[in-house]
């Protein structure tokens, strides 16, 4: 983002203190509602490490148009300690109007400087901001406007040395499975929402060696910049897409063992590091999600120094998520993931907004198990992993068209279930291999049609499940949409399905290889209508739209 240079504003300095912030340069002189606004500020302090808020910390205070007080951290960028420093602050308004800000700058936890307070007016835009829980079925962005994700995993770009025994060849070629090629695609396709971790050999924005990849550069620093700045480039290309990521931030480049959960100074060094990451990019509109861990479960039953009692990560999880909800003025998602087993208490924690959980070789439980969670819990629910297969020392091509069978029915359950998210399968490049993720353009028209007709609203009329087929429907505003799912061997031909009203309807079914509903149909129905003729063979699915 082009910098405009601007007079350093006016200072409040406490005398005597050699610490002090002296200049503030903002990116732009007009702001746009849900639009970022970089800040430059210059400072000279004292620290052994300004990644450490406990030696350093400088942020910017706000206060919104509505008088919202917002505290906003901001991350160090460049320069020694007793000598000038750059940091930055990147923030987006959430709000229209006028904000009054200031920046303090905090030294071994006092307050040695800040500058004077000063304006800037966000103006009305058609952009949209950050997403945040608006109900089991939808999120939402911060002007109202219901999302619902589609999408799957695209959680890492390709590594140096991959350990897949039949595809490592396949998942080594950087010039397909490098986020440059991939988002764009995955947009193309009618993705919106995906899921990517920060790991050793992804994103390592705190590891200084021994990357397995050979996008990142060694340091001897705290930070690893060169990671950083690919983050910062794959948001910003996820912007321009509108594409909405979950990114799963890991515990950072130390392991997860009993200490991790429990030690002061562990714990100490996550906040930290959960500052840097909400600083650099807690801006953006392209994190959908926050997620602490990828399948905790296994995190538990695999540390080095033997499994881990639920209730050490538990607390830790109720101490983190309320840590970042105080951090993150934008309030992001937050969330965490399970593999199979689920920790006690972990689900009912006030500060996890959405519940998740991993389904493999069980597609077939994704709806009644969201169903089952949210009435237990009473809290949104997604199934963040699903595939036919998890075992990666098995050769997929031995059950391709299972593996394909299972990446088109797990959108259909996610959009006819109540879950904002449809379930992400994994093994992308497989997927890409076979040409299967252009299906995903199908259950993307479905779900923009579902949100357009509903305006959000969605009701859940209508599960049938018999030994010839499952139907799935729900009712948004005056449409009716239909899923049928054969998974017997015998042919189904005919299947009846309750709408609830009697009366002349319309009736069209997806056209899957054209993207697009066949001409309507007229029937009438006295409150339930029989779809003859049906001819879905084994693993084949139809979907109906009735008006």
């Amino acid at each position: 983002m082009k910098k405009i240079i601007t007079a350093a504003f006016a200072l409040l300095i406490a005398a005597g203190m050699s610490a002090q912030i002296t200049s503030v340069t903002p990116s732009a002189t007009k702001v746009k509602q849900y639009d970022a606004i970089f800040f430059e500020v210059a400072l000279t302090g004292e620290w052994e490490n300004p990644y450490l808020q406990e030696e350093a910390a400088l942020d910017m205070i706000l206060t919104s148009p509505s008088g919202k007080e917002l505290v906003l951290p901001a991350f160090y960028k460049d320069g020694e300690s007793g000598a000038e420093s750059i940091w930055e602050a990147r923030f987006t308004p959430q709000e229209k109007g006028k904000y009054t800000y200031h920046f303090r700058y905090t030294q071994d936890g006092q307050v040695v400087s800040e500058s004077a307070p000063a304006t800037f007016k966000s103006r009305r835009s058609r952009l949209q901001g950050i997403l945040h829980v608006r109900d089991n079925w939808t999120l939402a962005y911060d002007n109202g406007k219901p999302f619902r994700g589609v999408g799957i995993n695209l959680c890492w770009e390709s590594r140096t040395e991959d350990d897949s025994k039949f595809f490592s060849d396949l998942h080594e070629q950087h010039d397909r499975f490098n986020f440059d090629a991939m988002l764009p695609d995955f947009a193309q396709n009618g993705g919106n929402f995906t899921r990517m971790w920060i790991c050793d050999w992804n994103f390592p924005i705190d590891r200084q060696d021994g990357f397995n990849n050979h996008r990142y550069t060694e340091t001897t620093e705290y930070m690893n910049e060169s990671a950083c700045e690919r983050l910062d480039h794959v948001l910003n290309l996820c912007e321009d897409l509108d594409i909405k990521i979950m990114l799963c931030m890991g515990q950072g480049n130390v392991v997860a063992d009993h200490a991790f959960f429990t030690c002061p100074d562990a714990k100490t060094r996550y906040r930290n590091y959960l500052r840097y990451i909400v600083a650099r990019w807690g801006y953006s509109p392209a994190v959908g999600m926050w997620e602490f861990f990828n399948e905790i479960d296994n995190v538990q039953h695999n540390a080095p120094d033997g499994v881990i009692p639920a209730e050490y990560i538990v607390a830790w999880h109720d101490e983190m998520s309320t840590y970042l909800a105080g951090l993150d003025p934008f309030q992001h998602i937050r969330t965490t993931s399970i593999s199979h087993r689920d920790l006690e208490g972990l689900n009912d924690l006030a500060d996890i907004d959405i519940n998740q959980k991993h389904i493999y070789n069980a597609t077939h439980v994704v709806p009644e198990t969201i169903d089952a969670y949210i009435a237990k819990h009473n809290k949104p629910y997604i199934v963040g992993e699903v595939g036919y297969e998890w075992d990666w020392s098995k050769n997929f091509d031995d059950f391709a068209d299972g593996m394909e069978m299972d990446f088109r029915r797990a959108f259909w359950y996610g959009l006819f279930s109540q879950t904002a998210l449809t379930p992400m399968t994994w093994w992308w490049e497989w997927f890409d291999e076979h040409k299967t993720i252009p299906y995903m353009k199908n259950a993307r028209l479905i779900s923009d049609m579902m949100l357009k007709a509903g305006k959000g609203d969605f009701q859940k009329f209508q599960t049938v499940k018999h030994d010839k087929a499952e139907a799935y429907a729900v009712r948004c505003g005056k449409t009716t949409f239909v899923y049928v799912y054969n998974g017997n061997e015998d042919v189904l031909d005919n299947i009846s399905i309750e709408i609830g009203k009697a009366g002349k309807v319309k009736v069209a079914t997806l056209d899957p290889e054209n993207v697009k509903l066949t001409k309507a149909v007229k029937m009438t129905s006295d409150g339930t209508l029989t779809f003859e003729n049906l001819g879905l063979k084994h693993w084949e699915e139809k979907v109906f739209v009735i008006k």
